[in-house]
């Protein structure tokens, strides 16, 4: 054999080596490719168990381990330190004891579930839970203290009623920021949290004297127009310096039901707590309104229902509605015109079944319900409606006919009804416009003075737009 059939042979054992080298690799990036199309598969069946109130919330899922992990950027933790078991004599925990630390953690957890709060853990004589976890919300701050003010009372209810003179020292500390929650199960899920807003409340407690109640600087700014407190001082934190405390005394005299005592909410703190809500409630409905009206719907839109909340916030105010008909109007407006989901034609009557199906999820009482339903079903046109109430919504959804941007937005409720099928040309829409604002009247004194002087100037807008030789159509 020469010298240059063994270098042939040579270069084909190499090419085939290299061949083989391919193909291995090949076969690795096929089960590579394999592995994360299974694990796609994997973490969308895990996301998909999730609940839709979680699912805003930013996930992250570990890979390795399949936790699931959850970012809310504002809960309230509270932290119950009881302390263990003291008397007068001093003597050690017995069984009964025991079984009394058991029943003050089963009531502990009746009371969180009653305002919202989820139970993290109970590790001895310590029990934790968090607001706005996993249905984030506004109200948090606000219901983990009412939570907290239970227990105190539950707390010395049991103290008052033991006959050995025996009882628990309870100390509690609240914060308010953000957690990092894991979540467990499939079917019932089950929440741990970590982070730094964790690491406060306990520190809140530590700080805190036998049957209060110390929050943070940060949770006394979200609750204090609701709460009488007391300044107690600081405590040294890490990354925030000395950080300031305060003691939850009791309810602000005018928000409970007996104002020397301050322990249970009055009507007034419930409209009061109701309209904080609303902000929740309207991200929730907003966000269905945004994903489930038909999108020719080009004026009848989600930012139609903002402008009529905020325009019935401003004239229901103007009027001198109190915060109770605020909340009632400012509901009515957001569900006005939800029925349009369903269809155009009688959209109002739709828009009171969604209120009646969602407002009681939200605490809203029958009578409130009604009134709500009513003033939605003033906005039908031609309008008549028979209360203040209803003359504010009816002002506040034609709005815009008084102001310097309703040629813009009439022209949005002209392509709208095109896209229902409305054959109309836009000189004839033009026409029937100024045969509408010239009998159009408002019914408050406030739209009156802010826009009825503009709406006459549209007139006069619209009449220069008309081309009176144009072809009309009907």
């Amino acid at each position: 054999m020469d010298n240059s059939q063994s270098e042939l042979i040579y270069k084909n054992t190499r090419l085939e080596q290299e061949l083989s080298q391919v193909r291995q690799q090949l076969e690795l990036l096929k089960d590579s490719y394999e592995k994360a199309l299974n694990e796609i598969e994997r973490l969308e069946g895990i996301i998909s168990t999730l609940p839709k109130d979680v699912l805003p919330q930013d996930i992250t899922i570990d890979t390795d381990t399949g936790t699931r992990l959850l970012r809310f950027k504002m809960a309230t933790v509270m932290y119950v330190d009881l302390r263990g078991y003291k008397s007068n004599n001093n003597e050690p925990r017995t069984q009964s004891g025991v079984d009394e630390l058991d029943q003050i953690i089963i009531h502990f957890a009746e009371i969180a579930a009653a305002h919202n709060l989820q139970i993290i853990k109970t590790i001895g004589d310590a029990f934790m839970c968090v607001g706005g976890i996993p249905e984030k919300n506004i109200t948090n701050p606000v219901d983990i203290v009412m939570g907290a003010m239970e227990m105190v009372r539950y707390a010395k209810q049991q103290r008052t009623e033991a006959s050995d003179n025996k009882f628990w020292e309870l100390r509690i500390g609240i914060h308010t920021g953000p957690v990092i929650a894991t979540v467990s199960g499939k079917k019932k899920f089950s929440y741990d949290i970590k982070g730094e807003t964790v690491n406060i409340a306990t520190r809140m407690a530590a700080a805190a004297e036998h049957d209060k109640i110390n929050v943070s600087v940060y949770t006394y700014e979200l609750v204090r127009e609701y709460f009488v407190t007391d300044y107690n001082g600081v405590t040294p934190v890490k990354y925030h310096g000395d950080l300031e405390m305060y003691y939850i005394r009791r309810l602000r005299p005018a928000l409970s039901v007996n104002k020397k005592i301050g322990e249970f909410p009055n009507e007034i703190f419930k409209i009061k707590y109701a309209l904080r809500q609303f902000t929740d409630l309207q991200e929730s409905i907003l966000d269905k309104l945004e994903r489930e009206l038909p999108k020719t719907l080009y004026y009848h839109n989600y930012k139609h229902t903002i402008d009529v909340v905020n325009e019935a916030e401003l004239i229901g105010l103007s009027e001198g509605l109190d915060d109770g008909d605020i909340l009632l109007l400012k509901t009515a407006a957001l569900f006005h015109d939800s029925g349009l989901i369903i269809g155009f034609d009688n959209h109002e009557f739709y828009s009171t079944q969604f209120a009646r199906e969602i407002l009681p999820k939200w605490h809203y009482t029958d009578e409130q319900i009604e009134k709500i339903c009513g003033i939605i079903m003033a906005t039908k046109l031609p309008p008549n409606p028979q209360n203040l109430l209803e003359k504010v919504i009816c002002d506040a959804d034609l709005d815009y006919l008084g102001r310097a941007d309703f040629i813009p937005v009439s022209n949005t409720l002209y392509e709208e009804l095109r896209a229902l099928g409305k054959d109309i040309d836009i000189n004839t829409w033009n026409k029937k416009q100024v045969a509408f604002l010239s009998t159009h009247q408002y019914f408050t004194a406030t739209a009156q003075r802010l826009r009825e002087e503009a709406k006459e100037s549209q007139i006069e807008r619209l009449k220069k737009l008309i081309v009176d030789d144009a072809p009309s159509q009907s």
